[in-house]
């Protein structure tokens, strides 16, 4: 299984596409969407550029900067970990829908800063750990500071 994906990582597809669903919910719920009460240019940029990146590369393979997983149980620890993480990230989403509070910023942004960082590191791949590297700490930083 694990040499089958060459370039394409349907898993990576899969677990951005449920990550989603929360926020899909959001926007359509909340019409007026997220006000950012803190106005920071070069992290906003940096985050976007992050999660642009982290959204790519969980689910393209760039050959020459993915390498793949080490084993077949590495790729299995991927998916087990992954999907707790996803799982992690919708509960607190429906649990703490309505609370605006350090918690769910906080639980919300770093959640999924560990599922790109961890994808990355387990798949070897280059690009996504530099883009979960950059992606992180500017959207921890901006969830916090605007529930703060």
């Amino acid at each position: 299984m694990v040499d089958n994906m060459e370039w394409f990582n349907v898993f990576g597809l899969i677990f951005i596409a449920v990550i989603m669903i929360p926020n899909v919910v959001f926007a359509i719920k909340c019409k007026d969407g997220f006000d950012n009460k803190w106005n920071n240019k070069y992290v906003e940029v940096t985050e976007q550029v992050g999660r642009l990146g982290c959204f790519g590369f969980m689910i393209i393979n760039i050959p020459g900067t993915w390498f793949g997983w080490w084993s077949d149980e590495t790729f299995a620890v991927y998916l087990i970990v992954d999907t707790i993480l996803v799982m992690l990230y919708c509960a607190i989403w429906i649990i703490c829908f309505k609370k605006n509070s350090i918690f769910r910023a906080l639980a919300l942004s770093i959640i999924p800063s560990m599922l790109f960082l961890f994808s990355g590191i387990m798949s070897r791949s280059v690009l996504l750990i530099i883009a979960s590297v950059l992606f992180a700490p500017s959207h921890i930083v901006i969830s916090y500071k605007n529930v703060k």
